[in-house]
């Protein structure tokens, strides 16, 4: 810790913690993606709002770059530094600050993990509903920088809907309190919405305020086989129909595969191209009855070729394992992933046409699909054949990805639906926002973070505003 820019640091906040050691700075200088060596220049963790404001100035007096850090899952290299930049990590900053009954409002620091700030709502009989698999290692500073969504988007929304208020840093340091809380408030620009899946790129979210709802009435989780990618969506419609859903999500054979080889149970004897798990209300009879009827009406239309519907609350957790494993089945495969999103309406021409063109583009490589159906969000796995190099793997992928970067901008999608541009899709953000919008992006960049100090390079291409970025 030699370098003179920490030393000032280190006198500024004595008691602030940093790590310098390579294995620290590889940890913490990366995310889930694995294609930037990490190169911070140190590791800050706070524990204060006042650490962390301090934090900024000294990084505009020195020059240097903030890379924010929660529980680094993403998949889109927004929270890699690789290019001497701070990474602040919130790892320390993980308390519940507040409780509110009366407003059923919880106060909580960023670097809260999603799993614990869920068992603390249901602690006070509440409930926190978004949800989704990596809930034990992604913090909620994180989920607001991506607006997160995951599995039950379809009932709650993303994350932006239960923000009641939020405090950040913004790249000058100073503190901003926005929204307070509050139900209506129309006194001019809802700020909090700008730094809500920002990235980091215009504040540092140093507080949150988060909107708690009734705990959901006993549910059941169904599954069913399909013999056809065109069945998806006419099983979709039948089941918002007649069901009151919470989750509707697809896998392919390919993803099961993954899963069971990874130690889940198969709730079939057969092997079919496509499965639907879907979560609904099942507190009484009807409901219940309503689901066995669903289950026959697509058997009899032909789109269901079987399912399962669980009887107890560990063998739905079973069911949704067969979703929620595909992604750490695949993990050792080292897959380039793409998370991308269309209207619904639009998804079943959109996914014929995608998967003609990987079938054309991809022949030596193999392609897992998975996605939230109920929201229109697909995840794209491609995995590598053991004779590619690395390096030309990515290459390939890039290639195809600009491909599917036009196809999506064809049927007015997104490239990223819920893990940010970051680093991987900064070339695919003009598919996605017009040349206006962008305009107007980074002269908000350039209002809250002027010295272009927060999460450099993500985003837009050049990270610092003061020089055209």
């Amino acid at each position: 810790m030699s370098e003179s820019r920490l030393l000032r640091l280190h006198e500024r906040l004595p008691e602030l913690l940093l790590k310098s050691d390579a294995a620290d700075l590889e940890y913490y200088g990366r995310d889930w993606t694995r294609r930037w060596t990490p190169a911070p220049l140190a590791i800050s963790l706070p524990r204060t709002v006042a650490d962390v404001q301090a934090i900024v100035r000294w990084a505009v007096e020195e020059g240097v770059g903030i890379v924010p850090s929660g529980g680094r899952t993403g998949l889109s290299g927004g929270a890699v530094a690789a290019n001497g930049e701070l990474v602040v990590s919130f790892e320390r900053m993980n308390r519940v600050l507040d409780f509110n009954a009366v407003d059923r409002i919880i106060t909580v620091q960023p670097g809260l993990l999603l799993e614990n700030l869920q068992g603390a709502a249901s602690a006070h009989g509440l409930f926190y509903p978004v949800d989704f698999a990596s809930r034990g290692s992604c913090s909620i500073g994180g989920n607001i920088a991506t607006n997160a969504g995951g599995i039950r988007v379809i009932r709650y929304g993303n994350t932006r809907e239960w923000i009641a208020g939020l405090k950040i840093v913004t790249g000058s340091g100073d503190l901003l309190d926005l929204n307070r809380g509050l139900i209506k408030n129309s006194s001019g620009y809802d700020l909090r919405h700008l730094l809500i899946g920002a990235e980091g790129t215009l504040g540092l979210v140093v507080e949150a305020s988060l909107r708690l709802t009734d705990a959901p009435a006993a549910s059941n989780v169904m599954v069913l086989a399909l013999p056809a990618m065109d069945d998806l969506m006419q099983v979709f419609a039948e089941c918002r129909r007649r069901l009151r859903l919470s989750a509707f999500e697809f896998f392919t054979d390919r993803a099961l595969a993954h899963v069971l080889a990874h130690g889940a149970q198969d709730p079939f004897e057969q092997v079919s191209p496509f499965y639907v798990i879907t979560e609904f209300d099942a507190a009484d009879e009807t409901q219940q009855a309503a689901a066995l009827a669903v289950f026959e009406t697509c058997a009899d239309k032909g789109w269901v070729n079987d399912g399962v519907i669980s009887q107890s609350a560990a063998q739905a957790a079973s069911l949704w394992r067969l979703r929620e494993g595909i992604t750490e089945s695949l993990a050792p495969a080292k897959p380039y992933k793409n998370d991308i999103s269309v209207r619904i309406s639009a998804i079943p021409a959109f996914m014929q046409a995608v998967q003609a063109m990987f079938e054309r583009e991809y022949p030596h490589y193999e392609v897992v699909w998975f996605g939230h159906i109920g929201d229109g969000n697909l995840h794209i796995n491609v995995l590598k054949d053991a004779s590619t190099t690395d390096a030309a793997f990515i290459v390939e992928c890039e290639r195809v990805t600009a491909l599917l970067a036009r196809t999506l901008e064809e049927f007015g999608g997104s490239i990223s639906a819920e893990h940010g541009i970051g680093l991987v899709k900064l070339k695919y953000l003009a598919g996605t926002r017009s040349v206006a919008e962008i305009a107007v992006m980074r002269g908000i960049k350039a209002v809250l973070d002027p010295h272009g100090i927060l999460n450099p390079g993500k985003v837009f291409a050049v990270g610092r505003v003061d020089s055209g970025g």
